[in-house]
Protein backbone atom coordinates (compact mmCIF):
# COMPACT_ATOMS: atom_id res chain seq x y z
CA UNK A 1 0.00 0.00 0.00
CA UNK A 2 0.78 3.46 -0.72
CA UNK A 3 1.42 6.22 1.84
CA UNK A 4 -1.40 8.00 0.90
CA UNK A 5 -3.84 4.40 0.50
CA UNK A 6 -2.81 3.30 4.47
CA UNK A 7 -3.75 7.21 5.27
CA UNK A 8 -7.29 6.60 4.21
CA UNK A 9 -7.41 3.75 5.16
CA UNK A 10 -7.03 5.14 8.71
CA UNK A 11 -9.83 7.97 8.02
CA UNK A 12 -12.46 5.45 7.00
CA UNK A 13 -11.64 3.24 9.83
CA UNK A 14 -12.57 6.04 12.48
CA UNK A 15 -15.36 5.28 14.66
CA UNK A 16 -17.14 8.94 16.01
CA UNK A 17 -17.77 6.97 19.23
CA UNK A 18 -13.99 6.76 19.59
CA UNK A 19 -14.51 3.33 21.54
CA UNK A 20 -15.45 5.50 24.64
CA UNK A 21 -15.75 3.84 27.65
CA UNK A 22 -16.00 7.57 29.60
CA UNK A 23 -19.24 9.70 28.42
CA UNK A 24 -17.81 13.44 27.16
CA UNK A 25 -18.64 16.33 29.32
CA UNK A 26 -21.85 17.93 28.83
CA UNK A 27 -22.73 19.48 25.45
CA UNK A 28 -19.53 18.33 23.63
CA UNK A 29 -19.80 16.56 20.43
CA UNK A 30 -17.78 14.22 17.88
CA UNK A 31 -17.10 15.67 14.54
CA UNK A 32 -16.04 12.95 11.90
CA UNK A 33 -15.74 14.36 8.79
CA UNK A 34 -14.83 11.45 6.84
CA UNK A 35 -18.19 10.52 6.92
CA UNK A 36 -19.28 12.69 4.86
CA UNK A 37 -19.10 10.95 1.30
CA UNK A 38 -17.95 14.13 -0.62
CA UNK A 39 -15.22 14.75 1.78
CA UNK A 40 -13.90 11.62 1.37
CA UNK A 41 -14.16 12.01 -2.54
CA UNK A 42 -11.74 14.78 -1.62
CA UNK A 43 -9.08 13.56 0.39
CA UNK A 44 -9.24 10.34 -1.76
CA UNK A 45 -8.04 12.62 -4.66
CA UNK A 46 -5.78 14.54 -2.29
CA UNK A 47 -4.11 11.49 -1.45
CA UNK A 48 -3.63 9.98 -4.40
CA UNK A 49 -2.13 13.16 -5.86
CA UNK A 50 0.38 14.09 -3.29
CA UNK A 51 0.81 10.65 -1.43
CA UNK A 52 0.70 7.86 -3.93
CA UNK A 53 4.71 6.52 -2.73
CA UNK A 54 5.95 4.40 -0.35
CA UNK A 55 8.52 7.38 1.25
CA UNK A 56 8.32 7.90 5.09
CA UNK A 57 7.42 11.66 6.53
CA UNK A 58 7.71 13.89 8.85
CA UNK A 59 4.39 14.30 10.77
CA UNK A 60 3.33 17.89 11.64
CA UNK A 61 0.71 17.56 14.36
CA UNK A 62 -2.26 19.99 14.39
CA UNK A 63 -4.79 19.77 17.63
CA UNK A 64 -7.87 18.63 15.84
CA UNK A 65 -10.05 19.22 12.85
CA UNK A 66 -11.68 22.48 12.94
CA UNK A 67 -15.00 23.24 10.70
CA UNK A 68 -13.71 25.41 7.88
CA UNK A 69 -10.56 23.59 7.49
CA UNK A 70 -10.52 19.94 7.33
CA UNK A 71 -14.03 19.56 9.28
CA UNK A 72 -15.26 21.15 5.55
CA UNK A 73 -12.57 19.94 3.31
CA UNK A 74 -11.54 17.03 5.25
CA UNK A 75 -7.73 17.65 4.29
CA UNK A 76 -5.97 19.15 7.41
CA UNK A 77 -5.44 22.88 7.59
CA UNK A 78 -7.17 23.22 4.19
CA UNK A 79 -10.36 25.30 3.32
CA UNK A 80 -11.94 24.79 0.40
CA UNK A 81 -10.09 27.84 -1.29
CA UNK A 82 -6.80 26.00 -1.03
CA UNK A 83 -7.71 22.90 -1.80
CA UNK A 84 -8.46 24.23 -5.29
CA UNK A 85 -6.33 27.08 -5.95
CA UNK A 86 -3.03 24.79 -4.46
CA UNK A 87 -4.15 21.39 -4.55
CA UNK A 88 -6.02 21.83 -7.92
CA UNK A 89 -8.78 20.03 -6.30
CA UNK A 90 -12.52 21.62 -6.98
CA UNK A 91 -14.69 20.75 -4.22
CA UNK A 92 -17.79 23.19 -4.93
CA UNK A 93 -18.02 24.67 -1.33
CA UNK A 94 -18.02 28.19 -0.46
CA UNK A 95 -14.95 30.01 -1.22
CA UNK A 96 -14.39 30.75 2.60
CA UNK A 97 -11.25 31.20 4.03
CA UNK A 98 -9.73 29.91 7.68
CA UNK A 99 -7.22 31.64 9.00
CA UNK A 100 -4.52 28.53 9.95
CA UNK A 101 -4.97 27.34 6.01
CA UNK A 102 -4.09 31.01 4.56
CA UNK A 103 -1.02 31.02 6.55
CA UNK A 104 0.41 27.71 6.02
CA UNK A 105 -0.41 27.33 2.47
CA UNK A 106 1.40 30.80 2.26
CA UNK A 107 4.20 28.85 4.05
CA UNK A 108 4.25 25.69 1.36
CA UNK A 109 4.85 28.84 -1.35
CA UNK A 110 7.73 29.90 0.79
CA UNK A 111 9.19 26.13 1.06
CA UNK A 112 9.19 25.70 -2.67
CA UNK A 113 5.20 24.24 -3.55
CA UNK A 114 2.59 21.87 -2.05
CA UNK A 115 4.24 19.05 -4.25
CA UNK A 116 7.66 19.60 -2.58
CA UNK A 117 6.04 20.10 1.11
CA UNK A 118 3.72 16.90 0.81
CA UNK A 119 7.08 14.99 -0.54
CA UNK A 120 8.12 15.45 3.07
CA UNK A 121 5.55 16.13 5.16
CA UNK A 122 2.29 15.13 6.45
CA UNK A 123 0.02 16.99 8.12
CA UNK A 124 -2.08 15.62 10.92
CA UNK A 125 -3.43 16.10 14.28
CA UNK A 126 -3.02 14.65 17.99
CA UNK A 127 -7.02 13.66 17.15
CA UNK A 128 -7.86 13.12 13.76
CA UNK A 129 -11.33 13.39 14.79
CA UNK A 130 -13.05 16.98 15.65
CA UNK A 131 -14.63 18.30 18.97
CA UNK A 132 -17.92 21.02 19.21
CA UNK A 133 -19.02 22.35 21.72
CA UNK A 134 -22.48 24.16 21.49
CA UNK A 135 -21.54 24.27 17.76
CA UNK A 136 -18.02 25.53 18.17
CA UNK A 137 -14.97 24.04 17.46
CA UNK A 138 -13.39 22.72 21.07
CA UNK A 139 -9.75 21.22 21.72
CA UNK A 140 -9.15 17.93 23.01
CA UNK A 141 -7.32 19.76 25.86
CA UNK A 142 -9.64 22.05 26.59
CA UNK A 143 -11.22 20.59 29.56
CA UNK A 144 -9.55 17.50 31.49
CA UNK A 145 -12.21 15.66 31.82
CA UNK A 146 -12.17 15.71 28.01
CA UNK A 147 -8.87 14.27 27.61
CA UNK A 148 -8.98 11.99 30.37
CA UNK A 149 -11.88 10.62 28.25
CA UNK A 150 -10.24 10.75 24.32
CA UNK A 151 -6.97 9.52 25.66
CA UNK A 152 -6.99 6.47 24.86
CA UNK A 153 -8.36 6.92 21.57
CA UNK A 154 -5.68 9.84 21.05
CA UNK A 155 -2.78 7.10 21.96
CA UNK A 156 -4.33 4.46 19.53
CA UNK A 157 -4.64 6.70 16.73
CA UNK A 158 -1.48 8.28 17.34
CA UNK A 159 0.00 4.34 17.64
CA UNK A 160 -1.64 3.47 14.16
CA UNK A 161 -0.62 7.18 12.62
CA UNK A 162 3.10 6.27 12.81
CA UNK A 163 2.77 3.22 11.36
CA UNK A 164 1.74 5.23 8.13
CA UNK A 165 5.15 6.10 7.62
CA UNK A 166 6.36 7.98 10.17
CA UNK A 167 9.64 9.27 10.63
CA UNK A 168 10.88 8.68 14.44
CA UNK A 169 13.75 11.43 15.09
CA UNK A 170 11.48 14.05 15.03
CA UNK A 171 7.83 15.68 14.43
CA UNK A 172 6.75 19.14 14.97
CA UNK A 173 3.90 20.92 17.20
CA UNK A 174 1.56 23.30 15.53
CA UNK A 175 1.25 25.19 18.85
CA UNK A 176 3.95 26.01 21.22
CA UNK A 177 1.71 26.16 24.53
CA UNK A 178 -1.16 23.61 25.22
CA UNK A 179 -0.94 21.27 22.67
CA UNK A 180 3.00 20.96 22.76
CA UNK A 181 2.43 20.58 26.68
CA UNK A 182 -0.22 17.72 26.40
CA UNK A 183 1.96 16.06 23.62
CA UNK A 184 4.90 16.27 25.29
CA UNK A 185 3.42 14.16 28.35
CA UNK A 186 2.33 12.06 25.96
CA UNK A 187 5.56 10.97 24.18
CA UNK A 188 7.10 11.15 27.68
CA UNK A 189 4.57 7.76 28.43
CA UNK A 190 4.76 6.05 24.80
CA UNK A 191 8.24 7.09 23.07
CA UNK A 192 6.73 8.29 20.08
CA UNK A 193 9.75 10.27 18.61
CA UNK A 194 13.35 11.37 19.62
CA UNK A 195 12.81 15.18 19.68
CA UNK A 196 10.08 17.45 19.23
CA UNK A 197 9.95 20.92 17.68
CA UNK A 198 7.35 23.35 17.67
CA UNK A 199 6.10 26.48 16.09
CA UNK A 200 3.39 28.81 17.24
CA UNK A 201 0.28 27.60 15.63
CA UNK A 202 -0.61 29.36 12.59
CA UNK A 203 -4.20 30.49 13.95
CA UNK A 204 -2.35 32.32 16.76
CA UNK A 205 -0.12 33.99 14.48
CA UNK A 206 -2.50 35.31 11.86
CA UNK A 207 -4.91 36.86 14.79
CA UNK A 208 -2.58 38.69 16.70
CA UNK A 209 0.59 38.55 14.73
CA UNK A 210 -0.49 39.04 11.59
CA UNK A 211 2.25 42.47 11.19
CA UNK A 212 5.47 39.95 11.62
CA UNK A 213 4.37 37.41 9.06
CA UNK A 214 8.04 37.13 7.43
CA UNK A 215 9.39 36.69 10.43
CA UNK A 216 6.98 33.79 11.47
CA UNK A 217 7.73 32.02 7.71
CA UNK A 218 11.11 32.17 8.11
CA UNK A 219 11.06 30.66 11.56
CA UNK A 220 8.75 28.18 9.87
CA UNK A 221 11.27 27.36 7.44
CA UNK A 222 14.01 27.18 9.79
CA UNK A 223 11.77 24.33 11.68
CA UNK A 224 10.95 22.51 9.17
CA UNK A 225 14.50 22.25 8.43
CA UNK A 226 16.17 20.90 11.25
CA UNK A 227 13.21 18.38 11.85
CA UNK A 228 13.90 17.20 8.18
CA UNK A 229 17.42 16.99 8.51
Amino acid sequence: MTFGQKVLSLYTGLDSRLGLKRALPLGVTVMNPYEDPRVLAFVTRFLSTFYADDRARVFVFGINPGRFGAGLTGVPFTDPVALEKYCGIPSGLPPKRELSSVFLYDFFEHWGGVKKFYRDFFLTAVSPLGFLRHGKNYNYYDDPRLFKAVKPFIVATLHRQLALGARREAAILLGTDKNLKAFERLNQEHGFFKKLYAVEHPRFIMQYCRSDVASYLRKYDKIFSLALA
